[in-house]
């Protein structure tokens, strides 16, 4: 399962940093000019300014032209994995401010690599495409779905457990790129510690799965409460990605 799904990844990371899947092979570093290349994920319809990607080897770096004559020394000599330490980040930090741009939080990435089956029986309802456009607002579930309906990354499926007519979570996945999902998860404070996010992540992951897409899910670089549930939900930490935003922008 595992390397079925990381050999896809590879084709997607490829469109996302204008690459060849092999790049993520090699032992050096790899520095590419940015692109928007259809299939992959398109998330402003812009071209990234700057985005740096490791799968625990070298990294590969996509950017602006502009960027070129600080990144080719920047990667120069060192493990691609170093240059997600915070003193390498903030260098390219220092670098992005000059040009009016500052870095987005960075997040662990993970793919499924075993099959797992859900432990709790708890009440669910389904949700699917634009029935979700109900949810929308609703602070309750700002991790589970998007804060809207967005064309480039629409939400495709939701799953919420009840307790009476009462929500105690919902898991969500919007489809970032053609065939693959995220998955989000939220818990309501007075329902967790109960397995409710292990137990609605493993039943949208699977669901994807029956309907032959490929589920990812994040997590915050400190929130181990999160890559805890990935971890039981059979997702394995696979890669990380950091990027740059105007520094107007907001999240």
């Amino acid at each position: 399962m595992y390397r079925e799904y990381l050999s896809r990844l590879y084709e997607l990371l490829a469109k996302d940093y204008n690459c060849t899947p092999q790049d993520f092979l090699r032992e050096e570093n790899v520095l590419t000019e940015s692109a928007v290349i259809k299939g992959g994920r398109i998330y402003s319809g812009e071209k990234k300014f700057f985005s740096m990607v490791t799968l625990g080897g070298n990294a590969v770096v996509t950017a602006d032209k502009a960027l070129h004559p600080f990144l080719s020394e920047f990667i120069k000599g060192n493990k691609g994995h170093w240059l997600f330490e915070l003193p390498k980040l903030f260098e390219i930090n220092r670098e992005l401010d000059k040009h009016g741009f500052t870095l987005k939080p960075s997040f662990h990435m993970q793919l499924p690599y075993k099959d797992v089956m859900p432990k709790n029986d708890y009440p669910v309802k389904w949700y699917f495409e634009r029935e979700i456009d109900r949810f929308y607002g609703d602070k309750r579930f700002t991790h589970a779905i998007c804060d809207r309906y967005l064309e480039n990354c629409p939400d495709r499926i939701v799953v919420v457990a009840l307790d009476g007519d009462e929500i105690m979570g919902m898991a969500g996945c919007s489809e970032d790129a053609p065939g693959w999902f995220q998955i989000g998860i939220d818990v309501c404070p007075q329902y967790r510690g109960k397995g409710v996010a292990t137990y609605l992540v493993t039943l949208i992951k699977n669901e994807i799965i029956r309907r032959g897409g490929n589920p990812f899910y994040n997590s915050a670089v400190g929130n181990y409460h999160s890559m805890q549930t990935a971890i039981s939900c059979g997702f394995k930490p696979t890669w990380m990605e950091v990027a740059a935003k105007r520094k107007d922008e907001k999240e």
